[in-house]
């Protein structure tokens, strides 16, 4: 059979369709018409869900930018990024009316010479708050005090004088660089958070450190687990921190 046959065909079937539809319609016409439905207008309805949602993100406002600043206990080393401290704790934010949206600027082996190197970068986003948490990797290099606390206090220098409410998250080296580095490499955070009037978390790990269930195989790196620890035990200074940026 060729084309122009099923072709005619096809069109000799449509135009008998159309025929009966307009009988249809006549006779339908000529009945009692419907009663007017009692359905909700679908457009309107549509339309007031987008001046609700309107209403809702005029209400909310923009949300404050949480920037986290790190190393590899920032980025989440060994773990899914859904379970990384900035992500769980913009959970438990968001899950207690906190409107806002936290960025993982976290980079795993960074020292505090390479965290200084992208501030300027980094302030690109504009944060509202900044949790500093660096220096980890320097005691472990044996980076000159010094050093680790300039590069720390002109860290929080820029980020506050940016307008961003800063947050110094405190570190503890390991024991056998002796005492005397262990104490002074301590210091160095509070020390710089009063400098520069930011607020302090005592210590970053408080709580997960050297407890085996909470840390990964290298004794380093928390779990997801440990991670939630940090959350719970950070979450009233990034409460306080929010206060004071306003949101």
């Amino acid at each position: 059979m060729s084309l122009r046959h099923i072709y005619n065909n096809i069109m000799k079937r449509f135009l008998i369709f159309l025929v009966f539809s307009a009988l249809v319609l006549t006779a339908c016409s000529s009945a009692d018409p419907a009663p007017a439905s009692t359905a909700p207008d679908t457009a309107v309805a549509s339309e007031e869900m987008d001046i609700s949602t309107e209403v809702q993100a005029i209400t909310l406002g923009k949300p404050l930018k949480i920037l986290t600043f790190g190393d590899s206990l920032t980025e989440g080393f060994g773990v899914q990024q859904s379970e990384a401290y900035p992500a769980q704790l913009q959970t438990k934010l968001l899950e207690n009316g906190h409107n806002v949206a936290v960025i993982n600027a976290g980079i795993s082996g960074e020292t505090t010479t390479a965290g200084l190197a992208r501030v300027d970068w980094l302030l690109q986003n504009n944060p509202d708050i900044v949790i500093v948490e660096t220096g980890g990797n320097d005691s472990l290099r044996g980076v000159d005090l010094a050093v680790t606390q300039a590069n720390l206090d002109e860290i929080v220098r820029k980020f506050s004088e940016s307008g961003a409410v800063v947050i110094v998250a405190g570190m503890q080296t390991i024991q056998n660089l002796g005492p005397e580095y262990t104490a002074e490499f301590a210091a160095l955070y509070p020390a710089v958070a009063e400098k520069h009037n930011a607020l302090l978390i005592p210590f970053f790990l408080d709580g997960v450190a050297a407890d085996p269930a909470l840390n990964q195989a290298d004794f380093i790196h928390p779990t997801a687990e440990g991670y939630a620890v940090i959350v719970d035990r950070i979450y009233p200074i990034v409460e306080q921190a929010i206060g004071q940026a306003g949101g």
